[in-house]
């Protein structure tokens, strides 16, 4: 048998291109449906986790799917917004602890949450450098966000316009860096996290600006009189909070009434929580409540009706290359007539053509096998970071 498989290898060795071509359809019809459960599992185990540790979520009625990508994986796409003022109703309930989320805008490319420091420690996220968010303007990044930006404590990073010839005259914000988490695997790792004040700074609803009552140019006064000042448009408007200048920076009106995106609802009980649900369903209501996990199992549900159809097009695929493999190994059999002749002339028997064939088809198949392998495992060992570029961002 080694002598039939030193002969096999040789002629393998001299016939590159076919041979190229014959791994490569094996080792993708093995390749390809093994890819695709293991993402399909690792999609599932991440999408279900982080959806399971968050009992209930309120937000505006709509599609309860945008809310749940929104909140939990801050999804690009926005949600309509609530008030703040929902927030105060959850903890007037005294049923659950509210943690309000605000996730519209971003910085380089990455989500701002605006959020509580509650939230830190609903999700567990520990801190690899610095400190906790602890006035206006600071942030916390997450590890992928620092290990891209190279971002450590005291760096500073500014927030993307959402409008370049915005009107309203809303600027950029320079936020100060003063903590960095540790990896977590989730979308965490993607965030930028600031105290909500700071988001609706960003937002222009919070804003500092010159001491109007000291100001002594003529043109940046509209009007005075013994109790108001009333500034023109010229006012500069500060674009980064410093220690000189956090005492400016105020908010007209109720805070009660400033967007958010949802509040994270944390019933103290099983009983609360039905409680709570409960009087979100009274007819009218402007709110939705949902459990996070049943609409992420609808959303599998969808996905592996998906899987279904393309494992029946992966079958259909595979049993189309194999025949195709059969075809082009019963060709190849014509052209090497003369050389089986040969064999025959000195001496061999149809068993050892017959071995000869086998050689060539093992040794092959041992490729083809070797590489599946390798690259089943590199999906394997990437499939958190797979997941995360293809299904959730």
């Amino acid at each position: 048998m080694m002598h039939s498989l030193y002969i096999a290898w040789r002629y393998i060795a001299c016939n590159k291109a076919k041979t190229i071509l014959l791994v490569a359809c094996i080792t993708l019809i093995a390749f390809l449906p093994l890819a695709l459960e293991l993402l399909l599992t690792e999609s599932e185990r991440h999408l279900m986790s982080r959806a399971e540790d968050t009992p209930l979520l309120v937000g505006a009625k709509g599609s309860s799917l945008d809310l749940v990508m929104n909140s939990l994986y801050f999804g690009k796409e926005p949600t309509e917004r609530i008030t703040h003022q929902e927030t105060e109703r959850v903890a007037d309930t005294d049923l659950a602890l509210p943690i309000p989320l605000y996730v519209r805008f971003h910085a380089r490319g990455y989500p701002v949450v605006g959020t509580s420091l509650d939230y830190f420690d609903f999700r567990g996220l520990e801190l690899a450098e610095g400190r906790l968010l602890a006035v206006l303007g600071e942030c916390v990044v997450g590890a992928r966000v620092a290990r891209a930006l190279s971002l450590h404590p005291g760096s500073t990073l500014v927030s993307d316009p959402e409008n370049l010839f915005d009107l309203a005259g809303i600027y950029p914000l320079k936020m100060k860096v003063v903590g960095v988490l540790r990896k977590t695997h989730t979308a965490d790792d993607l965030a930028v996290f600031v105290d909500l004040k700071t988001a609706w700074v960003i937002q222009g609803l919070g804003h500092g600006h010159q001491d109007v009552i000291r100001l002594k140019d003529p043109t940046l006064v509209l009007k005075r009189s013994d109790t108001n000042v009333a500034a023109t448009a010229k006012l500069f408007h500060y674009t980064e909070i410093t220690e000189q200048n956090i005492a400016s920076f105020h908010f007209h009106g109720n805070t009660a009434d400033y967007p958010i995106s949802a509040v994270i609802a944390l019933p103290y009980d099983d009983k609360s929580g039905t409680i709570l649900r409960g009087r979100y369903l009274s007819p009218g209501q402007q709110r939705q409540i949902v459990s996070p996990d049943e609409v992420i199992e609808r959303l599998l549900q969808t996905i592996f009706r998906i899987k279904n159809v393309l494992d029946a097009v992966v079958a259909m695929v595979a049993l189309a290359t194999l025949l195709a493999l059969g075809l082009v190994i019963a060709l190849s059999l014509r052209l090497r007539q003369r050389e089986i002749q040969t064999t025959f002339k000195i001496g061999g028997s149809r068993l050892t053509i017959a071995r000869l064939l086998t050689a060539e088809l093992l040794i092959i198949g041992l490729v083809s096998a070797v590489l599946g392998g390798l690259l089943t495992w590199g999906v394997w060992i990437y499939a958190n970071d797979l997941v995360r570029l293809l299904f959730i961002q």
